[in-house]
């Protein structure tokens, strides 16, 4: 089974309002914050309409080429990415990307970010070939500009390995996966939700291959940090139960399968409840 993705790995890095940014209005800073918190809760729905008018302010406020206007448009990108709504978050990532490049430079870690999560989109689509190139021009990219032990290089890293991870590459995405989980810990502590990812997607690569033993634990830890970290009831530990529970029933243990996929049915139903359709 191929595990879906979780969506943390790509909307994390996205809220740090830009450096040396001090002439933004009240109302766009009220706007953005609004929707930082929905997201932070997992109700992505509801913080569309705020990082709209933040987008809408900001390209009055700064205007259409400015780094900033970038970085608002990245972000409604990946709200709309996550409900995938993919047809409405291209056009927006593809802008925020051209926009960095001109104002920033080629080599800039924005660019990276903006290439990264455009790679993202094209592979939620199945559309591999567009996505590899971009991954591997924002790894380069990140190692030149960060260092090869920056937490932003282990989700280049991470990314690239869920892209061959997809196609059946199981041998090319095993050590991408590794460096990436050894990044993290030391970067951000075995607590942290980033951590949790790698934990989540390198066993899903010991599913995908059969590899049950291996698997089981990195689901049980990924669990344990992401209900820590974030709550019982946030999208992602759904996400944890959905995938341990997926193990389970592979591995022939219906009643535990059933007990996860129980807990996680709750939380999509309370998180359905707090986020209707628009």
């Amino acid at each position: 089974m191929f595990i879906r993705r979780p969506l943390a790995l790509v909307l994390a890095i996205l809220w740090l309002w830009p450096r040396g940014l001090y002439a933004q209005s009240e109302a766009l800073m009220e706007a953005y914050q609004h929707g930082q918190t929905l997201y932070e809760a997992g109700q992505y729905e509801r913080a569309i309409p705020f990082f709209r008018e933040a987008l809408e302010l900001g390209e009055r406020e700064f205007g259409p080429d400015h780094s900033t206007t970038a970085t608002l448009l990245n972000n409604l990108a990946e709200l709309y990415n996550a409900q995938g709504r993919y047809a409405e978050a291209e056009p927006s990532h593809k802008r925020a990307l051209s926009i960095r490049e001109k104002v920033l430079g080629p080599e800039h870690p924005d660019v990276a970010q903006s290439l990264n999560n455009l790679a993202e989109l094209y592979s939620a689509q199945g559309k591999y070939a567009e996505a590899e190139p971009l991954h591997k021009r924002a790894l380069s990219i990140r190692e030149k500009a960060l260092g090869p032990e920056h937490p932003d290089v282990a989700q280049s890293l991470n990314n690239l390995a869920f892209l061959y991870h997809g196609q059946g590459k199981y041998a090319e995405a095993e050590p991408l996966y590794k460096r990436a989980m050894a990044i993290d810990e030391k970067a951000l502590g075995p607590d942290h939700p980033s951590f949790a990812i790698d934990l989540n997607d390198l066993a899903g690569l010991y599913e995908s291959q059969g590899r049950y033993e291996a698997a089981e634990p990195l689901y049980q830890r990924a669990l344990a940090i992401r209900e820590k970290a974030l709550g019982p009831d946030h999208p992602d530990v759904a996400q944890s139960l959905e995938n341990y529970g997926a193990l389970l029933r592979q591995a022939g243990r219906s009643a535990e399968a059933n007990e996860m996929e129980t807990l996680a049915k709750a939380i999509r139903a309370k998180h359905a409840e707090e986020n209707p359709a628009n």
